[in-house]
């Protein structure tokens, strides 16, 4: 089969390798369909590394994926040869502390997707995945909405976590897909005002067509004063959403007394620092958000009822062969692209 595969920074190369085996009677081998570039993967292409998870190339990425089950274990239940799947791009041990407490995102010996030292990625023909990870698709939900469906959960649950109900005013520092996935999500509950920042304006767009009240430009926009303006009484939640250091001071400076900071993007540096003070004086809570726990099938639901539309975030598609030419085009922000879907 082939399997593109990282080989150095901002280098990739399409390799022929066989087609995994399933090794426990509990596994399912799947066709891959669609693959998400997501801000993850190009960390790990660009910078060969994501704290302290370093690449040993040659190494496969991707994890937003979605696909056909092709063959399954003699102990699967949960899904048979032809059905149409989401993939969970978790793999945890279910036996650990942390799993037995419900807390299978933070498994002490966690498998994801495309993470270096624990598992090859999805942008392969085939893949290999216990039964747990797959959640079948209704006949409404097309299989690049499950492909998306993985960044949305990631969004949800740092909704679901955060508390906000209706009425909460929020901000969210950063407009691309999981920032977006915030977006969905959070109007979903019925939410009061959204403030979203981005230094691209075409996402500040994107954005405002999707239902956010205000957005502004932290390179040409005063955000705090303007915020403090919009509504004096600052926000109650504010997400980050973009890995910056820019975005944290900010955040602390927009949020009311009280209020939360949910920190959910990826930084490129290992260290934030906090004013202190300030927030101390306002006590406010910081909240960190591991990608997701238990609601996939959650966001499928929301997806399949129409409550949230997230086709329009594919800009562009690409074959496995044209992988390289994607991941330049979301590391560089070309051509306005906001997701970019690998189609097998």
């Amino acid at each position: 089969m082939k399997a593109m595969k990282l080989t150095g920074i901002n280098q990739m190369k399409l390799f022929d390798v066989p087609i995994p085996e399933i090794e426990h009677d509990t596994d399912v081998l799947i066709k891959m369909t669609h693959i998400g570039v997501c801000g993850s993967d190009i960390h790990y292409y660009s910078h060969g590394r994501i704290g302290n998870q370093i690449v040993d190339y040659p190494f496969t990425v991707g994890h937003e994926g979605a696909g056909i089950i092709e063959k399954a274990g003699s102990k699967v239940n949960r899904v048979k040869p032809g059905d149409r799947i989401a993939i969970d791009p978790a793999m945890p041990c279910e036996n650990c502390d942390q799993c037995l407490a419900g807390r299978p995102h933070t498994c002490r010996r966690l498998k994801f997707l495309g993470c270096p030292g624990q598992a090859e990625g999805c942008l392969s023909e085939y893949i290999v995945m216990p039964q747990n990870s797959c959640f079948p698709l209704s006949d409404n939900t097309s299989l690049i909405e499950a492909s998306l469906s993985e960044p949305l959960s990631i969004g949800y649950y740092g909704m679901k976590l955060s508390g906000i109900n209706a009425g909460v005013n929020i901000g969210i520092l950063g407009a691309g897909p999981i920032g977006l996935s915030v977006l969905e999500s959070a109007k979903s509950s019925n939410c009061g005002n959204i403030y979203i920042t981005d230094r691209l304006e075409y996402r500040l767009q994107f954005a405002k067509n999707k239902g956010a009240s205000w957005t502004g430009n932290p390179d040409k926009d005063d955000v705090i004063t303007k915020i403090n303006e919009l509504q004096p009484d600052l926000l109650d939640v504010v997400f980050e959403c973009c890995g910056k250091q820019e975005a944290i001071n900010e955040a602390i400076s927009i949020l009311k007394p009280g209020g939360k900071l949910m920190i959910i993007g990826i930084p490129e540096n290992s260290r934030y620092s906090f004013d202190v003070d300030n927030m101390r004086h306002k006590e406010i809570c910081i909240q960190n958000v591991r990608r997701q726990n238990g609601v996939v099938e959650q966001c499928l639901e929301l997806i399949n009822n129409s409550t949230i539309n997230i086709n329009d975030w594919v800009t562009h598609h690409f074959s496995l062969s044209q992988t390289k030419e994607a991941f330049d085009m979301v590391a560089n922000y070309h051509d306005g692209v906001i997701k970019a879907m690998i189609e097998i």
